[in-house]
């Protein structure tokens, strides 16, 4: 391993099949943990590439839970987190309102390691057990169209390393693998990054790992979602081909607003704005959800436009669909919690 980040450090890139080797060890409960966040820290001084990126997500999966699942057009948007902007759990509500407009959603997520809440935080505030078993997670999908995969019960190799990036407390390559490593088959995918230099890198990440169709935003401001605050940055990727595009919240006939419009807090707090949006309060909050959602659905391939999206977006929330899904889901956990006391 220290040939490895000697290399690193020296300011060079790692061919895929030597991120494969290095990943492995990284995997490897011998290897020394300040080897590993030696390794860490230099690639992100470095600069990761989409090989090392590629390499490191192929493997982290091929150490995932694997869940059996129906056949079926699954998708992710959960982003890299990382931007440090303190922004409310958007892509986690926005995960109901995908859901509420007829996706079939996997969302991937994990507990704060660099913002106030993660998703994990958040769902659990909101009333949804983070400890689901793998056929729980499973039978959630099937009954609801959606499910919540939690990085430490899918990801169980994870434990350690989650440690030695909480010690190094700044994103790693990690931040940009957990979206790109959801242990269900993606179809298409919907995923924000904070690096607008790398949403084409990332959109070939997403192509190497076979993904028929997805999106990569990077947000005005350095937002790993879409923001209000200005232009956001995009590539989309549809059948090989790679599509870089730019929009504005006005471009889709949403209102303009500062970052600090949609700051959060702590669980408490951002599960309190996500209700409060899915009872149909207007305003920062909402656009946000509705701006991200629709994007979603337009990288699902439901709609044709970003601004169909969001108006499909829109009207989950109107309609109560994406009150009613989080509602349903919050009552299988409840039921869960109740098999689980009775055993």
């Amino acid at each position: 391993m220290r040939e490895i980040v000697s290399k690193v450090e020296l300011g060079n890139h790692l061919m895929y099949e030597e991120m494969l080797d290095a990943a492995n060890l990284i995997f490897d409960e011998q290897t020394d943990s300040k080897d590993i966040v030696d390794f860490l820290v230099a690639l992100s001084r470095k600069g990761e590439t989409a090989h090392e990126v590629a390499a490191l997500a192929f493997v982290m999966k091929s150490h995932a839970v694997q869940l059996s699942v129906p056949e079926g057009v699954y998708m992710d948007n959960c982003g890299t987190g990382g931007d440090g902007l303190n922004s409310f759990n958007i892509s986690t509500a926005s995960a109901f309102v995908l859901a509420g407009a007829g996706a079939l959603v996997a969302k991937h997520g994990n507990r704060k390691i660099s913002s106030a809440a993660g998703s994990s935080d958040v769902l659990e505030e909101l009333g949804i057990r983070s400890d689901f078993s793998k056929e729980e997670t499973a039978e959630l999908l099937r009954q609801e169209g959606i499910t919540f995969l939690h990085a430490p019960q899918v990801h169980p190799k994870m434990k350690r390393i989650g440690a030695i990036r909480q010690q190094i407390g700044k994103p790693t390559i990690f931040n940009l693998v957990g979206p790109l490593t959801n242990p269900i088959p993606l179809k298409t995918q919907f995923t924000g990054i904070n690096r607008p230099d790398f949403t084409m890198d990332y959109a070939t990440v997403l192509r190497m790992l076979g993904r028929e169709r997805a999106i990569v935003v990077s947000g005005a401001g350095g937002m790993d979602e879409a923001s209000l605050a200005g232009q956001n940055i995009f590539v989309l990727l549809d059948k090989g081909d790679l599509i870089p595009f730019s929009l504005t919240a006005e471009d889709v006939g949403l209102t303009s607003a500062p970052a600090s419009a949609i700051r959060g807090g702590d669980a408490k707090e951002n599960a309190a704005i996500i209700r409060t949006v899915f009872q149909g309060q207007r305003g920062p909050h909402f656009d946000t959800i509705v701006f991200n959602a629709g994007i979603g659905l337009f990288a699902n391939g439901q709609v044709g436009t970003i601004q169909e999206g969001v108006k499909l977006a829109t009207d989950s929330i109107i309609s109560g669909r994406a009150l009613e899904k989080l509602q349903a889901v919050v009552a299988f956990s409840e039921k869960i919690g109740e098999r689980t006391m009775a055993k």
